[in-house]
């Protein structure tokens, strides 16, 4: 996708915005479930991590493969990339695809997916704290330092036990998945400075591909494997392929043509779409004190670091 004129006007248009960010939003909030639900109908054990890694690698080598060929169906430049280019599209699929998902799988088998999905977004925290060094007009502020306090409180309530002074958090589950958050973040403000530079949908495709691929071969090096799939699984897997590809490469789009801020606020709308969707298709229990709270401070937190504090501010794309 070029930087014309027209795409530009297009994708800035508040309502192609709206539209667009909400639906990647319910993308990534179904795919809390999706994952769970792939998980049993592959018959992959919480504990079977190399299988987990090769599910996860066929979902994206897939969605980055089905980008790069709609890529060149539509006479995008998809090869003759430079030694360089393809090394930072390498780093940005070991970091945003391969690490990050690494840890965000893990993650999910070992959590429920309503918990997953309120702590999944402290990344909107994360991108925050990091702006700060990175974007000269991207300081904290009151509010932002207040949102992420907020924020961090209700991470903090959805952990707690059955007692309010019990805390239910574990490493290889809760823990992933906040390490994975902070892998996301520092990933695509790398993403984002690239996109200026390469098309969205082909930059997409590359990072999906080289990161699934790479977590295909970690899974099968450490003896992972997936059974002879049944319809339903396979169905699954191409929701999830079809789920990555679009949302990707949409907000990355959105990212590139629009202020920052103009696009993040949406994220609050991930925890509440995954949460809905976990409790409704995983059977899980949303209707507590303590997920209603949380999920409550972290959309309060989100909308206090997002919401514009000088309109027509825009965050800058070179780093100091």
């Amino acid at each position: 996708m070029t930087s014309s004129p027209g795409n530009r006007a297009f994708f800035s248009d508040r309502k192609v915005v709206f539209l667009l960010a909400s639906l990647c939003c319910l993308l990534w909030g179904s795919a809390f479930p999706a994952i769970k639900n792939g998980y049993a109908l592959f018959q992959i054990a919480p504990g079977d991590i190399p299988s987990q890694l090769v599910f996860a690698g066929y979902r994206f080598l897939f969605a980055g493969l089905v980008l790069l060929v709609v890529a060149a169906f539509s006479r995008r430049a998809v090869f003759g990339f430079d030694r360089r280019s393809l090394g930072r599209m390498t780093l940005l699929g070991l970091t945003q695809t391969s690490l990050q998902y690494l840890f965000f799988y893990l993650g999910l088998a070992h959590t429920t997916g309503v918990k997953s999905s309120i702590m999944n977004a402290t990344g909107t925290f994360f991108s925050v704290l990091l702006a700060h060094f990175i974007y000269h007009n991207d300081r904290l502020s009151f509010n932002k330092v207040l949102g992420c306090v907020v924020g961090f409180v209700g991470v903090m309530v959805v952990n707690f036990g059955r007692g309010a002074m019990q805390f239910d958090f574990t490493l290889l589950g809760e823990g992933s998945v906040v390490m994975a958050a902070l892998v996301l973040s520092a990933a695509s403000i790398y993403g984002k400075k690239l996109s200026q530079r390469i098309d969205s949908v082909v930059l997409t495709g590359y990072q999906l591909a080289i990161g699934g691929a790479t977590l295909l071969l970690i899974g099968f090096a450490l003896g992972g494997t997936l059974r002879e799939p049944t319809l339903g699984a396979l169905m699954l897997l191409g929701y999830l392929v079809v789920l990555s590809s679009a949302a990707f490469s949409l907000w990355t789009t959105l990212l590139k043509y629009n202020r920052v801020s103009m696009v993040t606020v949406f994220n609050f709308m991930v925890p509440i779409f995954g949460t809905l969707l976990s409790a409704l298709f995983l059977d899980e229990r949303f209707l507590e004190w303590k997920n209603a709270l949380a999920l409550l401070l972290v959309c309060a937190g989100i909308w206090l670091v997002t919401r514009e504090e000088v309109p027509g501010a825009r965050a800058s794309l070179d780093p100091r």
